[in-house]
């Protein structure tokens, strides 16, 4: 991961861990257009992961970049392209943002969902995690390997102006 931008990489790895709203994710879809969507996310193992349903949007606009890239002989071993931002909604603003690629697995288990749901909510147990989490819903796991990572905080810049 080669690190842009005022912050370390333990401070990026932080922000990671510690941030919790969604991802903003970005694509290309079959067209040729850009395709940006939120999803919740983990940061583990220098990579940031993500959980959706296998029949979701993303999922066929990542695996056609990867067909993409092989038809055009670039050879992304499996690797679609991705762009993605994580930061904070209210002053003072920081955040990560970079690119990187993403790959696509199945997870049968729902082991990154159940996760993510008791990272974002506390819990699985609520209607929308047993809902989520029903036999009969395929999910996949997305994780993004980033490449180019830039962070930023600017509390010290806008402790000023954020101050009553």
């Amino acid at each position: 991961m080669h690190i842009r931008g005022s912050l370390s990489q333990s401070e990026i790895e932080s922000l990671l861990e510690e941030t919790v709203v969604p991802i903003r994710l970005a694509c290309r879809t079959p067209a040729g257009t850009l395709w940006m969507l939120s999803l919740w996310f983990r940061y583990r193992d220098g990579t940031i992961q993500c959980a959706t349903a296998a029949d979701a949007d993303i999922v066929s606009f990542l695996d056609e970049d990867v067909r993409s890239r092989e038809r055009d002989h670039d050879h992304g071993h499996g690797h679609a392209h991705v762009a993605f931002e994580v930061s904070t909604n209210e002053p003072p603003y920081r955040g990560v943002r970079g690119n990187g690629t993403a790959t696509v697995d199945p997870d049968p288990q729902k082991d990154v969902l159940r996760a993510l749901l008791e990272r974002y909510l506390g819990t699985t147990e609520s209607d929308f995690g047993r809902w989520l989490l029903r036999d009969d819903r395929r999910e996949v796991t997305l994780t993004i390997d980033p490449a180019v990572v830039s962070g930023w905080d600017f509390t010290d810049r806008m402790a000023s102006r954020t101050d009553p």
